[in-house]
């Protein structure tokens, strides 16, 4: 049995929120991407979170039988990209999100966004 994206992305954003990923933003991507069908999109409060929270993905992942092909920056854990094929994840430090707005990249909306002021 496998997984079909909106399964999976469930999975992975219940893995995030086990271990209190803050942010946690899931965007569409179909039809936008020939690699993956949704991203995922998490902060950590620390490295040690991050590697944490993905490592959290994966398992779950796995116990589910999907197979992850593969995870990136774990070394340095400023931003771990979990690669499950159908969802890709990025767990990123806030600086780094607020840096490169992955949401806007995509045609979301980023995190804590005031726009037009209240």
């Amino acid at each position: 049995m496998t997984l079909d994206s909106d399964a999976l992305k469930h999975l992975v954003i219940e893995a995030l929120d086990d271990l209190k990923a803050e942010d946690i933003v899931a965007l569409d991507v179909r039809g936008q991407s020939d690699v993956t069908d949704i991203i995922v999109i998490a902060s950590a409060t620390s490295q040690r979170q991050a590697k944490a929270l993905a490592q959290h993905v994966v398992e779950q992942a796995k116990a589910a039988g999907v197979r992850p092909l593969g995870t990136e920056g774990e070394q340095d854990a400023e931003w771990v990209l979990v690669d499950l094929g159908d969802v890709v994840v990025h767990v990123m430090q806030p600086q780094l999100r607020d840096y490169y707005q992955l949401e806007r990249l995509w045609g979301g909306e980023p995190p804590h966004s005031h726009q037009g002021g209240h």
